[in-house]
């Protein structure tokens, strides 16, 4: 544990929103099983197997020693072990509504209230691409339009609208995800460019066929989750789907957050299911996020519809 006391007592504080100690990375051995993130005002640790009083009583004592007299002290503990999530507040309050920033955004998020949380810290870049991409596009006189599958509270939505896309079809079946994504885009002050679809796309795809063809299309389903989406049986049955939804020359942005699945996994499925989708480049995630094995981390990949079209430059809408 004493690389998160360390990491608790001289990493640098994210301005807002981010990751302060990443174990689950492998770089600090006997460390697996500890993450801390601070969604201002608050400090989240997450663990990946159950802590000790004493341990959280010492990463209280490390904290507290952190913020001294300045300011209040608000933490919370996550337990996820063996399919439970446990969630207790360690001291102090939680904003409700709870509000963090990130490049300019502002998000809602919830840390006592299961094990997602509304903003996923580590698609930061995800997210940069996409409001770049948005933007070069907008610059090109061809604004993006966009299709957000699995768009839970459509972050990647509230991007492309920052850099200027025209439109984004957010769809996920959760409807209480898609209301805060609603949220998200009003406190931003961009709900006009955005609608929502609370939908199964495996149960029909006749509306989302017909609203396109997409600039730009992101897939970022979850790796496993019990009678809606399993990725090593599902994830094929959207990839086949891009060349409808694309015109030559529109991309898409594959991710994939399942340790036991490699890039090999989504390269294999596009050149199956889509071999007119060309490969461009993998992502980075964000430098909190640095991992020993990188196959193991999040996956995020550009692919672009045509092989001979350019791997570069702003998507056009066609």
């Amino acid at each position: 544990m004493q690389a998160l006391l360390q990491a608790i007592a001289q990493a640098p504080t994210p301005p807002d929103a981010g990751r302060v100690f990443h174990g689950r990375g492998g770089l600090h051995p006997g460390c697996e099983h500890w993450a801390l993130d601070r969604f201002a005002p608050v400090w989240l640790l997450t663990a990946f197997r159950p802590a000790t009083e004493a341990e959280l009583a010492a990463i209280g004592a490390a904290l507290q020693q952190r913020v001294g007299s300045t300011e209040p002290l608000n933490w919370v503990y996550q337990c996820r072990h063996e399919g439970r999530t446990e969630t207790r507040l360690m001291a102090g309050t939680v904003p409700s509504p709870h509000e963090v920033q990130e490049a300019g955004l502002r998000w809602r998020v919830q840390l006592l209230e299961g094990q997602n949380h509304g903003f996923f810290l580590d698609m930061a870049e995800g997210r940069r691409w996409v409001r770049a991409q948005a933007e070069a596009a907008a610059a090109a006189g061809k604004p993006l339009k966009v299709l957000n599958l699995f768009a839970y509270t459509c972050a990647f939505s509230v991007a492309a609208l920052q850099g200027g896309a025209r439109h984004v079809l957010n769809v996920d079946m959760n409807r209480r995800a898609l209301a805060t994504g609603q949220q998200n885009h009003q406190i931003n002050g961009m709900a006009a460019g955005a609608s929502f679809m609370a939908h199964d796309v495996f149960s029909s795809w006749g509306k989302i066929t017909r609203s396109g063809p997409y600039g730009l299309v992101i897939l970022d389903p979850p790796s496993f989750q019990k009678g809606s989406f399993v990725a090593t049986k599902d994830y094929a049955r959207l990839v086949r789907r891009l060349p409808d939804l694309l015109p030559p020359g529109g991309r898409a942005l594959l991710c994939l957050n399942a340790p036991e699945l490699g890039s090999d996994f989504l390269h294999q499925l596009v050149q199956a299911e889509a071999p007119e989708m060309e490969r461009v480049e993998r992502l980075p995630n964000p430098a909190a996020f640095a991992d020993a094995t990188p196959e193991r981390a999040l996956k995020v990949w550009v692919y672009q519809r045509n092989l001979h079209a350019p791997a570069s430059g702003p998507i056009l809408q066609h």
